[in-house]
């Protein structure tokens, strides 16, 4: 059985302030410095109620082909120089780190004792 791809997950609010874009700018800058990085996804949330964000604003994901890479990842050189940049930036966050598990829609099938009614 192959390795499962592995996610670190970052969940954030800045510091009043910050300017998103450049911390941004500088993670690309990281991913395309550190091969280990698969890929990165962030966004900004835009539909959250405040009660349930509890003032979260931004994630971001990056995926290594293993849980190797990413521990080679968190010593690596360049990311421990953005890690201090990124970190000074940060009211608060929250960190989760996983291997990626996955149900596609094709792998989801009923029980044959459940019948659909059409």
């Amino acid at each position: 059985m192959a390795a499962a791809e592995f996610k670190h997950l970052v969940i954030i609010k800045f510091k009043e302030g910050v300017v998103v874009d450049d911390i941004i700018k500088g993670m690309e800058k990281l991913v395309s410095q550190i091969p280990l990085i698969k890929s990165l996804e962030w966004g900004h949330d835009s539909e959250g109620h405040e009660m349930l964000t509890q003032g979260f604003t931004h994630a971001f994901t990056l995926t290594f082909n293993s849980k190797e890479d990413y521990g080679a990842y968190e010593s690596h050189p360049d990311h421990l120089e953005y890690a201090a940049v990124f970190s000074a930036s940060i009211e608060k966050c929250v960190v989760l780190n996983f291997p990626r598990l996955s149900l596609s829609s094709s792998q989801h099938q009923q029980p044959d004792h459940i019948s659909s009614v059409e």
